[in-house]
């Protein structure tokens, strides 16, 4: 659901998930969350107690679903573009989650500045999907970093990760399929072995479209590949299949199975 914010800022809509209970300030015509963060958020595991860590947070969505779905963990989130920054921070406040999450402005490149190595339980990361000089970079430089790898890309994504994450600790990323070889070779760089995979399709019979999988620092080569996960139910696109519709709902227990 989304309305725009007249006599505020008319630059920024106010949108909602879980029937309206989770707030989300983005911008009306920039850079907009899509389904890929409800996806992610939704794919982790959360443990009780958890530091976990949003690397390229944007305005913040990934970060206020989790906290939702888990009250008992402390979040980071970390965004280098300061338009999006001050909107994920103006999120965590309208929400009333500032004790448990914290939005810091920085680049993930030199993460080893920002944060102790080791410093977090679970990294979470949807990453820019393009490569520079694939597809039509956006003329609106917000747009541009969020879709395209012009200030980092899966590798340095992916290296901030492994640095920020404890041993045998957890990093989720969410990914075109078609470019998931990538992705799966970067983790294994960095000693992040890729331990539960879902293949995320756009309706029953098509092509994977994405891929997200969650790692392990230091873990062994076992890998779960999960059932795949639909989001619409038929070509047409018209209704959410019930899983991803209770996404959007904010019943976790009837997403994706792990």
């Amino acid at each position: 659901m989304s309305k725009d914010l007249a006599g505020e800022d008319s630059k920024i809509s106010a949108d909602t998930l879980f029937n309206g209970r989770l707030a989300c300030r983005q911008p009306r015509r920039g850079y907009r969350f899509s389904v890929d963060a409800i996806l992610l958020a939704n794919f982790v595991k959360l443990k009780s107690g958890a530091r976990v860590l949003d690397i390229g947070a944007g305005c913040g969505v990934i970060s206020l679903i989790m906290a939702w779905r888990s009250p008992e963990i402390v979040i980071t989130a970390l965004e280098l573009q300061a338009s999006l920054f001050e909107l994920c921070r103006s999120n965590i406040e309208l929400n009333g989650l500032a004790p448990r999450i914290q939005g810091i402005q920085g680049d993930l490149r030199h993460i080893s500045s920002l944060f102790k190595a080791a410093s977090f339980d679970l990294v979470v990361c949807n990453p820019p999907y393009h490569k520079v000089g694939s597809g039509r970079i956006n003329p609106a430089a917000e747009q541009a970093v969020a879709r395209h790898e012009i200030t980092a890309d899966i590798g340095q994504c992916v290296k901030a990760a492994a640095w920020a994450v404890k041993s045998h600790g957890r990093a989720a990323f969410i990914f075109p399929a078609q470019r998931g070889a990538a992705l799966l070779s970067a983790l294994h760089a960095h000693r992040l072995e890729a331990k539960r995979l879902q293949v995320v399709h756009s309706f029953p019979g098509a092509d994977g479209r994405l891929l997200m999988v969650e790692a392990v620092k230091g873990g062994g080569e076992e890998l779960r590949i999960l059932p795949p996960f639909y989001i619409y139910r038929a070509v047409d696109g018209r209704q959410y299949t019930p899983e991803m519709t209770a996404f959007f709902a904010g019943d976790e227990n009837e997403g994706v199975c792990c």
